[in-house]
């Protein structure tokens, strides 16, 4: 048994260009399900992909899942208060420019636990891949198939110091690429693992540097993601892309009416892969050091009263993790209890798999 060529083709191009958008199938070590490092939020997607530093609302979960340490309680009158309380949900059309049917969207909630000093948060993260014919050796229609991929994971933070956060995410991935009776060979089929993100993140107060107050201007933030074994299709095990992630923010003006803030990430992958194999969790999270490079991003958002945002910036990684290099814009709007983001990337090079790729993000303050 067989697929139709088109068919083939069309899921191999799905999977070659998601991972050229996260900086992993080919050239950047071979990791499996690339979808996990597609940022999800229309904000900070805006903003070139950072938010290791900033992590202040829900979708701390995916930048560092230490911000939802720093979320505990929202004045909704004066001397009154409640639980911290939010959602978000992003939806993508992706790789708009193919036609290809592909997709992706992003759930998440949480909330602050007074009895367990910190914050929950459950998040849902899918990945269609399109549909396919299965056909025989002669020809014969089979049916058809979905790929698609998704991730469930439970994440908590929690203040250790007045001023540093920790958090912790658990997860479970499913990769259903193709049924296994859709393939008489390779590494296509069904795959199964589970993985852990940690992060901290520092928001110095009354810290006093050459006569700087740095509290509320700076933020300092690392997170290590996506940490656990490899996912096995059938035959082949691969690796989860397993990523560390550092990120400063800075704001730099605000007053009433005005807020702006910079901001950066510089993120490495851990996945060592050859001809001989790859190399397991932990000694990859040694051996991915001798990968070259880095991916760097920077951006910045300016809120005029809290309610209208304006967003820019630029990633850019070498020609040996991908050579994507492209710019980002956005905007939100927030009314009453919710806020609506919007992204575009703006690509450097012409017919860009990437070009026009547009992300919509609503957040919920759930009080």
């Amino acid at each position: 048994m067989k697929t139709n060529p088109k068919a083939t083709v069309l899921l191999l191009l799905a999977i070659i260009f998601v991972g050229n958008q996260i900086n992993l199938y080919s050239q950047a070590g071979g990791a499996a399900v690339p979808f996990l490092l597609i940022s999800p939020d229309a904000r900070a997607s805006g903003m070139g992909e950072v938010g290791t530093a900033i992590a202040d609302d829900i979708n701390a979960v995916f930048w560092n899942p230490a911000g939802l340490a720093f979320q505990d309680s929202v004045e909704v009158s004066i001397d009154e208060y409640v639980p911290w309380r939010q959602v978000s949900l992003t939806f993508s059309k992706w790789l708009p420019q193919f036609n290809a049917d592909l997709f992706y969207s992003y759930g998440t909630i949480g909330q602050y636990f007074e009895d367990l000093n910190g914050t929950l948060a459950l998040n849902v993260v899918f990945m269609n891949l399109g549909e396919f014919t299965k056909t025989l050796e002669n020809g014969e229609s089979k049916g058809k198939f979905q790929s698609n991929e998704f991730a469930i994971g439970l994440s908590y933070g929690t203040i250790i110091a007045e001023d540093l956060g920790v958090g912790v995410q658990l997860r479970y991935i499913r990769s259903n690429l193709a049924p296994v009776t859709a393939f008489t060979g390779g590494d296509a089929g069904v795959g199964n693992s589970v993985s852990f993100d940690i992060g901290m993140l520092w928001k110095p107060y009354d810290l006093d540097l050459f006569g700087l107050q740095l509290e509320d201007f700076l933020s300092l933030g690392l997170n290590l993601q996506n940490v656990g074994p490899k996912i096995t299709y059938r035959k082949e095990s691969d690796p989860l892309p397993t990523t560390l992630n550092f990120g400063a923010a800075f704001n730099v003006y605000r007053d009433e009416f005005n807020d702006l803030k910079l901001a950066f990430d510089i993120s490495k992958l851990l996945v060592k892969r050859d001809s001989l194999g790859s190399d397991p969790i932990p000694k990859s999270l040694i051996t991915g050091w001798e990968n070259s490079g880095v991916e760097f991003a920077i951006g910045a958002e300016y809120w005029y009263d809290h309610v209208v945002a304006l967003r820019a910036g630029y990633f850019t990684e070498p020609t040996t993790l991908g050579n994507r290099k492209f710019w980002n814009f956005g905007a939100g709007v927030r009314y009453d209890i919710f806020q609506l983001d919007f992204s575009f990337i703006n690509t450097i090079e012409e017919n860009h798999p990437l070009a026009n790729t547009m992300r919509f993000s609503l957040l919920v303050d759930w009080k």
